[in-house]
């Protein structure tokens, strides 16, 4: 018998969900549509998770992509993912912090980077901040597919403390005006409707807690079962603040 791969919240919930985000595959596959690339691009995959977005872009786009992935945990299920796809000749695993990964490759001419945390290296980027260190991995011309969490209405302190960890967020205006203060153009900008958004913090939680009640011995249990518990609290909490956007930025020629 194969030893059973370590776990985590993470990793559960990208086992169960295509895109661990609240954006939906075929609006991801319909942002990459508008820039126009193909074969022979090159692009990278912040925090790539399962490969899956990565893996995807390069079947059906034909892209070279880099995929970077922090956590060991996830990456180990990124490099199987990887091994075992057909389109996985396109697609390198780089286990790195994203602003250290990113210093060492050249510009590309795509960038995705979707719920990823700490692009510019400094601790809690601002947007704005966020944005520029993306830029510079851009060729002229090139493309940045940008998704995080927009705040719906100014939330309340604690909510803000407890889900801007890692990063700084903004309101869809506040995303938009960071970008354009960057250098980019905005070319599209959407909100992920409620059901969309919903489902990624349901099946994490679902998945997560099924797999606790299945393995209550295992050393990881409690520590799936806070992050659960964490994930449901914001999201309880959360309702009526936050949303998800996902934007298509070009760097100008």
């Amino acid at each position: 018998m194969s030893p059973r791969p370590p776990m985590s919240f993470q990793r559960i919930a990208y086992e169960v969900r295509e895109v661990c985000n609240g954006v939906e595959m075929s609006s991801i596959e319909a942002a990459v549509a508008r820039t126009g690339l193909g074969g022979g691009a090159t692009a990278i995959d912040l925090g790539t998770g399962n490969a899956a977005v990565a893996l995807r872009l390069a079947q059906r786009f034909g892209l070279t992509i880099s995929a970077i992935e922090l956590d060991p945990v996830m990456a180990d299920l990124a490099r199987s993912r990887i091994e075992a796809a057909e389109a996985g000749d396109r697609v390198s695993l780089v286990v790195a912090r994203s602003s250290e990964a990113l210093a060492r490759m050249e510009p590309v001419d795509l960038i995705v980077a979707l719920g990823t945390t700490d692009v510019s290296g400094e601790g809690r980027p601002t947007p704005e901040a966020g944005f520029v260190a993306l830029r510079r991995s851009l060729k002229p011309g090139g493309w940045l597919l940008w998704g995080d969490i927009v705040w719906r209405a100014e939330p309340p302190a604690p909510l803000r403390q407890i889900t801007e960890v890692t990063n700084l967020y903004t309101d869809d205006a506040g995303w938009r005006a960071a970008a354009v203060a960057a250098g980019f153009e905005v070319i599209d900008g959407r909100i992920s409707p409620p059901d969309v958004y919903e489902a990624y913090p349901r099946d994490s939680i679902a998945a997560a807690r099924a797999w606790a009640r299945a393995h209550p011995e295992a050393p990881e249990t409690g520590s799936i079962l806070f992050h659960a518990d964490r994930v449901q609290a914001i999201t309880d909490f959360g309702r009526d603040y936050i949303d998800f956007g996902v934007y298509l930025l070009r760097n100008p020629a």
